[in-house]
């Protein structure tokens, strides 16, 4: 998957640095990150209905799209695979490291 992500990413990376005609991609950057943060929201959610359903090829259709966004995110705010990778093996050396969750009151 690292080389289809590389892929995309130095893909998503062009059209913000050239804008191209019909680009889906171009479109995004140009109205800007509440239209890329609103897209990474309804792909979150798209994802977790696929998911409810349980239904697998839509949930990797959402998955997919989600992903596709959150690259687009990426490339506009300047953090690079590389930036997410070294949080993932960070991540991935911790063991025993259940958190205690904040209960919220409901009725607050």
């Amino acid at each position: 998957m690292n080389d289809v992500w590389q892929e995309l990413y130095k893909t998503v990376q062009s059209r913000k640095e050239s804008h191209q005609e019909g680009s889906y991609t171009s479109y995004l950057f140009e109205k800007g990150i509440d239209k890329i943060l609103k897209k990474c929201g309804e792909e979150c959610s798209e994802v977790i209905i696929a998911a409810k359903n349980g239904d697998n090829a839509e949930t990797v259709l959402e998955i997919s799209d989600m992903l596709y966004h959150l690259t687009v995110l990426m490339v506009n705010q300047g953090i690079s695979l590389e930036d997410v990778e070294t949080e993932l093996e960070k991540r991935s050396k911790k063991t025993g490291n259940l958190k205690t969750f904040h209960q919220v009151d409901k009725n607050s």
